[in-house]
């Protein structure tokens, strides 16, 4: 059969021994007993070690002293040391005082945040959000897992927004925001979106910075995860949400978070929070009886191994150098296995750690499945969309960076003959047996 044949175009005989020949090579897969997992979008130990030099940076018979001459040994410092501000704030494009630093998790920042809110409420004189009868959140989907898994704990409504090349569909979110105020906030992985790869236009910052909303408490949840992680020297450029907050005259709206997971060590990372100076102010208050500080160790190691920005960034073009060659592999493989026959489509991010794929619907529980029964794990199928269900059942995750190149060409060689395998017997009505 001709490369890029499309399949909705062949006959039912044709289709049939197709599948014949599909099932053989999955047969073929399941006799080598795999153990493959892409379920996670981890850091390889090859882009581990790029950051190994910076657990000897601090040596024991020197003072660990920060510029403002605080001894990092010791208690204090809730938002951080003042050289790792000044170095993270220009990730995020804001000012020192607009930025609090915290321990290795931003998702631990994130739930601490909307925890918060909902004991305290987001501003002073606000009601708290867990007093009032139902508090939802706007999800764009296909999204973050672990976001939507904040607000399943939380008892926050989530309601499905759908993604578009350029961002979440504003129209809608336009249109919740001015009519429910029990609407109070919104879940955006802005650039190199995770699993998409999307990254917002400026007229989608825009709109969702200036938006008329109900609730005088809406605020942002800007997850600018992936924002240093670029796979090509022509980087997705975003704009910055703070700063259209502030002219659009809704300063304290967005929480901006980030972190240095996947830019050093996942465990032992550098995470953080940046909002207005009204906000910082009153988050320090609170996580002043929360903790005595952070890490500072761990922060003063961070600055002394990264140095500046400039340096931040050829060391993310070694990180590039690592992960690119897989996501490379995996859209070949995509292309020469899918390709042209209206089966699938898949993103080609500029950046980030996902490629998300796209079967027929009704698909994709079915292909991950298949997948499992012979040693693939990959993403559940619906763990991009709120409460585990994508509406169309067609969305897969894959997370090209932790299996080695062998592993990962197996695992897509077996991901793409599942996919053929079950779009046939969905456009056969499930006739195959």
């Amino acid at each position: 059969m001709e490369f890029g044949t499309d399949f909705l175009k062949l006959g039912t005989d044709q289709l049939k021994d197709l599948y014949q020949e599909l099932q053989e090579k999955y047969n073929e897969f399941k006799s080598q007993n795999l153990k493959l997992d892409m379920s996670r979008g981890k850091p390889c130990p090859e882009q581990l070690e790029l950051s190994m030099e910076m657990l000897d940076i601090l040596k024991s018979d020197e003072q660990i002293i920060a510029i403002d001459g605080a001894d990092c040994r010791n208690y204090g410092g809730v938002d951080g040391i003042l050289e790792a501000k000044e170095l993270f704030a220009q990730i995020l494009g804001v000012s020192t005082k607009e930025i609090i630093l915290g321990g290795n998790s931003s998702l631990n920042m994130m739930f601490d945040t909307l925890s918060r809110a909902m004991l305290f409420g987001v501003r002073k004189g606000e009601m708290p959000w867990g007093k009032l009868p139902k508090v939802k959140f706007l999800c764009p989907s296909p999204g973050y897992d672990r976001h939507f898994a904040i607000c399943e704990l939380l008892n926050i409504e989530m309601i499905t927004i759908d993604m578009n090349h350029d961002g979440p569909d504003m129209d809608t979110i336009e249109m919740l925001v001015r009519e429910d105020d029990s609407i109070k906030g919104i879940w955006c992985v802005p650039k190199y979106s995770n699993p998409d790869g999307t990254t917002y236009s400026d007229e989608i910052v825009d709109r969702l910075s200036c938006m008329k909303t109900k609730a005088r408490d809406f605020r942002i949840f800007w997850d600018d995860a992936y924002t240093v992680h670029h796979l090509t020297d022509t980087p997705d450029q975003l704009k910055n949400i703070l700063a259209a907050c502030k002219t659009a005259g809704y300063p304290n709206r967005v929480y901006m978070f980030s972190s240095t997971s996947k830019i050093t060590f996942p465990g032992s990372g550098v995470a953080m929070l940046a909002t207005s100076e009204e906000n910082v102010n009153s988050i320090k208050k609170q996580l002043g009886i929360q903790t005595i500080g952070p890490d500072k160790i761990n922060q003063l190691r961070h600055v002394r191994f990264l140095q500046s920005l400039d340096n931040l960034n050829v060391h993310m073009k070694k990180q590039a150098a690592i992960i690119k060659p897989k996501f490379d592999l995996v859209l070949h493989h995509l292309e020469v296995d899918l390709g042209g026959k209206n089966i699938a489509v898949w993103s080609k991010p500029n950046g980030g750690y996902f490629i998300s794929l796209n079967t027929l619907d009704g698909c994709a529980k079915e292909v991950v499945n298949m997948a499992a029964q012979i040693g693939v794990t990959l993403t559940n199928a619906g763990a991009t969309y709120p409460y585990g269900k994508d509406p169309r059942d067609r969305n897969i995750r894959i997370a090209p960076t932790f299996p080695s190149i062998h592993e990962l060409k197996l695992a897509i060689n077996v991901l793409c003959v599942c996919v053929q395998l079950i779009s046939i017997k969905k456009i056969l009505g499930g006739s195959i047996r």
